[in-house]
């Protein structure tokens, strides 16, 4: 069986509904609260260029959200790392797909295209009784 090909592509208006529909999810509320606020955030993050929000597509299809942001741009407690350093947050909108591998494997591609990039540092703040998002992290 052919590994999973894994694309992150820019947020575009279409991709409203979808978002909306996993943020309501209870496996991503969970972590990400409120719907409707999670989609508010998720649309200023657009227009804020400290941050770059993406669909992750799986094989072509969308099975969730990863975002990259500046921890200098605010008064976050990673600010103290060095410059240019990004920090990373990210979600599974589709259920099933959980526990398949799938976060570890498009988490590690997204953070290699960060550093060749030329970041010198990607930094994570998942919540600790997150196990699901801690574990996949590891790698």
């Amino acid at each position: 069986m052919p590994f999973p090909t894994y694309r992150f592509r820019v947020i575009a208006p279409a991709d409203m509904p979808v978002l909306r529909e996993w943020l309501s999810r209870e496996h991503v509320r969970q972590w990400w609260g409120d719907p409707v606020r999670g989609l508010a955030r998720i649309v200023e993050h657009i227009a804020d260029p400290t941050i770059n929000p993406f669909i992750v597509e799986c094989d072509g299809l969308p099975i969730g959200y990863i975002q990259s942001w500046d921890p200098h741009a605010d008064d976050h407690p990673c600010r103290d790392q060095p410059v240019g350093t990004r920090g990373i947050d990210q979600f599974i909108g589709e259920p099933e797909l959980l526990g398949r591998g799938h976060g570890t494997a498009f988490i590690r591609l997204f953070v290699e295209s960060l550093f060749k990039a030329g970041a010198p540092r990607v930094v994570t703040d998942p919540n600790p009784r997150n196990s699901r998002a801690c574990l996949c992290q590891r790698f």
